[in-house]
């Protein structure tokens, strides 16, 4: 049958899985660090995958496609249920750094260099279940609450890009206005250390859903 199903551009795919994570019924998974459709009736055609990805890699196609399986889903979700590795039932921690909150952090560090850097919202980790996973492993992390430490990070940040080779920004924060704070401090901070660093922006809803 033609049906609307959704294609992935492995050329744009950056590997960072949210994408497998947003899809209800496990249709897409990676492979070799790249999200790929696993098989076309695992897929309902809703496209939850498509607002999780940062790279705009996901889009729809109508084509020739085997039709959508909710059986076989239900089949396959248990079969990934009973196989999830122990590190991952026991929760293990991706953070590689210490300290983490912005105020604290040195301006200069070895684990600054030639890094990937998360700057995330305190609420964030809360709000969303597989935090550590989906934006902390491999990155440097940072963390903050623009309205509780009432301060500028902006100064702060624009030195640590300044001091260190910083090879791309990561922003968590959440849907409340008040965390359009820590957008705006990075944004400046990348303005003021005259850098061209590449910024994404990822903002979690208060049930924990990536918009």
């Amino acid at each position: 049958m033609t049906r609307k199903i959704i294609k992935i551009n492995e050329e744009q795919c950056n590997g960072c899985g949210l994408c497998a994570k947003a899809c209800h019924e496990g249709a897409i998974g990676m492979v070799n660090g790249k999200a790929r459709l696993l098989r076309d009736d695992y897929c309902d055609g809703l496209g939850d995958c498509l607002p999780a990805c940062p790279t705009g890699a996901i889009s729809f196609e109508e084509r020739e496609a085997a039709e959508y399986d909710q059986a076989a889903v239900n089949r396959h979700k248990k079969t990934k249920q009973e196989s999830v590795p122990v590190d991952i039932l026991k929760n293990k921690s991706r953070l590689s750094q210490w300290p983490v909150q912005i105020k604290l952090a040195p301006v200069s560090a070895p684990y600054f260099s030639n890094t990937d850097l998360l700057i995330a919202a305190d609420c964030t980790a809360y709000a969303y279940d597989d935090f550590h996973n989906s934006f902390i492993k491999n990155k440097i992390t940072l963390i903050g609450c623009p309205k509780l430490d009432k301060q500028d990070y902006s100064e702060k940040l624009t030195e640590i890009f300044k001091n260190n080779s910083i090879r791309s920004i990561t922003v968590v924060k959440m849907e409340v206005p008040c965390c359009r704070g820590i957008e705006i401090a990075v944004e400046k901070a990348i303005r003021n250390s005259e850098k061209s660093i590449p910024l994404q922006i990822i903002t979690i809803s208060t049930d924990g859903r990536i918009l």
